[in-house]
């Protein structure tokens, strides 16, 4: 798909959303959102949930096996931020996930319950509703429920740390709470033993569909509620225009290039490389972090990772998939030059060179008022709403 294609079907909004959820009905809602009323649960469960949409936002593609409902993203926010929740009773998924750095957790790359790190660092998971892959590459992950298997029960590397070991164990931690066979209950009322592993990963993806990032100072300025100043209006200006380029992977309502929602009918997953890396001349990018290569074994895809939306980018630093550069500034600099050039150490070699990378990334010629000014822009993105929302935070957190 073109890029001006990708554009137009990332912004087709709410077109034909009532053919594809045919037991929608849509209202406006406050601050030029929509409201997206779903009367069918599924199972043969009656109800209905509303989604509180920011204006422009598509209604999500929900799995048919997993219907949204009140008491199961409840259910998952609780499970989110326990502790129990991992082999050793150390770590939540919050712990790589806080809600005030947008749900990623700051660090260069992340570190499971045992203190194995990571080879990557967590992204945020504003919008993940929307995100028809949700690692940085891995292209088989399709599905919230199917990724969140992964820091649940990898090994290489541990991340929660749960195994054929302790199972039975951790599953009994969470039974042992009387709040929790309640609620358990109340998510899968026509279950009877709702408790269970899969019924832990269908809360905890509903939760995770919940988390919607779209009342920034730019999605206000969008709806005539607030002016951006001279700065982050030329920083607009250079960001979606053909000098700097950026639209050209963080386009749309998620500044990003890879978008699912319940209307989507064509997809498009690319990924990139960057030339943030091109060790010794040859292409390659650090052992255990060769990008798509690692899942194709195709030289062409070393080094090619997803493109981040870059919503609440301020917070989210450090960048890139293995947190190797530290401020928007530097951001900056990396895309002006067109790739990075390590001079020494074991991952020297000039990534502008790399001949994986893509056609996109060349030399920039940007002025220090227009790199400020594109960094002022970014910082249009933050949504402080989305980073103190009660109805996202740690429910066990003392007041």
């Amino acid at each position: 798909m073109k890029n001006g294609q990708r554009l137009i079907h990332t912004l087709l909004g709410l077109a034909g959303l009532t053919a594809a959820l045919a037991a929608a009905t849509l209202t406006g809602c406050g601050g030029g959102g929509t409201t997206v009323v779903d009367t069918t649960l599924g199972g043969g469960q009656p109800g209905a949930w509303a989604w509180a949409l920011p204006s422009g936002f598509p209604a999500p593609r929900v799995p048919e096996s997993n219907p949204m409902s009140e008491a199961k993203a409840e259910l998952g926010r609780f499970l989110f931020y326990d502790k129990r929740l991992s082999g050793n009773g150390t770590q939540a998924c919050a712990s790589c996930h806080h809600q005030s750095k947008a749900f990623t957790d700051g660090l260069t790359v992340s570190r499971g319950s045992t203190g194995e790190l990571h080879p990557r660092n967590a992204q945020s998971l504003a919008n993940a509703a929307y995100h028809p892959t949700l690692t940085w590459v891995n292209p088989s992950l399709l599905s919230l429920e199917a990724q969140l298997q992964v820091p649940l029960f990898g090994e290489n590397p541990v991340e929660m740390g749960i195994n054929d070991h302790n199972q039975a164990e951790v599953l009994g931690r969470i039974n042992a709470d009387p709040r929790y066979q309640a609620m358990f209950a109340a998510a899968f009322p026509s279950e009877a033993g709702a408790l269970s592993w899969g019924n832990i990963g269908r809360a905890i993806s509903a939760f995770q569909r919940t988390l919607m990032s779209g009342n920034s100072k730019f999605d206000r300025s969008q709806r005539g509620q607030e002016t951006l100043t001279a700065a982050e209006q030329r920083g607009q200006t250079l960001f979606f225009g053909e000098k700097a380029e950026c639209f050209h992977c963080h386009a749309g309502f998620n500044f990003n290039d890879q978008v699912v929602h319940a209307s989507t009918q064509v997809l498009d997953t690319p990924f990139h490389n960057t030339g943030l890396y091109n060790i010794g001349g040859t292409g390659n990018f650090p052992e255990g972090n060769q990008g798509l290569f690692e899942f194709t074994n195709k030289p062409g895809d070393r080094g090619l990772f997803r493109a981040p939306s870059l919503r609440n980018i301020e917070v989210t630093a450090p960048y890139m998939h293995d947190g190797s550069v530290q401020t928007l500034d530097d951001v900056l600099d990396f895309y002006a030059a067109g790739g990075r050039h390590i001079t020494s150490g074991p991952h020297a070699g000039d990534g502008r060179q790399n001949p994986n990378k893509s056609d996109l990334i060349t030399l920039i010629n940007l002025d220090a008022r227009e790199r400020a000014d594109i960094v002022a822009f970014l910082k249009t993105l933050t949504d402080h709403d989305f980073i103190h929302n009660p109805k996202f935070s740690d429910p066990f957190a003392k007041p």
